[in-house]
């Protein structure tokens, strides 16, 4: 059976629209889950986690990451009874600066932050250096250097622009 050109461009249209929800459906975020959900229905949709903590109240936090191509880092938290009360986007400006230098470890910046998307090393700094990169709340796209010396413990954090020196755009 042959099909008309219609046909054919109707049939076309149908397979596009097919793979656009499949592409949609793909592409679930945290930031869309909502408070109350149950963390076993989080993971259905989300996949599994780069991370997982247990929290003090019994809850658990699940570390979801946009990195190394994405700017963001989600840590979704849920209570004893497994029901998520709290969505958090850590990649920011605020969260870097709250870092306690001296006192974090590199196994406290991997908790809250994910791994990195570099890991650099650099003459005047005996350690490693963590590179993650976020948006800061103007839009710029920044860097973050996390400073880790060979004891473990962050150092310093420095910031830079990229160099693409852009603003973020939403197109």
């Amino acid at each position: 059976m042959k099909l008309s050109v219609p046909a054919k461009a109707g049939a076309l249209r149908h397979a596009v629209a097919a793979a656009a929800l499949l592409l949609l459906a793909a592409c679930a975020s945290p930031d869309w889950e909502k408070p109350g959900a149950l963390r076993e229905d989080v993971l259905a949709r989300l996949g599994a986690p780069r991370s997982t903590q247990s929290l003090p109240d019994g809850g658990q936090r699940l570390l979801y990451s946009t990195l190394p191509a994405g700017y963001q880092v989600f840590h979704l938290d849920f209570d004893a009874s497994g029901r998520l009360v709290r969505i958090t986007q850590v990649l920011t400006q605020q969260r870097f600066e709250s870092i306690p230098v001296d006192q974090w470890s590199a196994r406290d910046v991997e908790a809250t932050f994910g791994p990195p998307i570099r890991l650099e090393k650099v003459a005047r700094f005996d350690g490693d250096i963590w590179t993650y990169h976020f948006i800061d709340d103007l839009g710029t796209r920044r860097y973050a250097y996390v400073h880790i010396d060979r004891a473990g413990i962050v150092r310093r954090v420095m910031y830079a622009d990229e160099f693409s020196g852009g603003r973020y755009r939403f197109y």
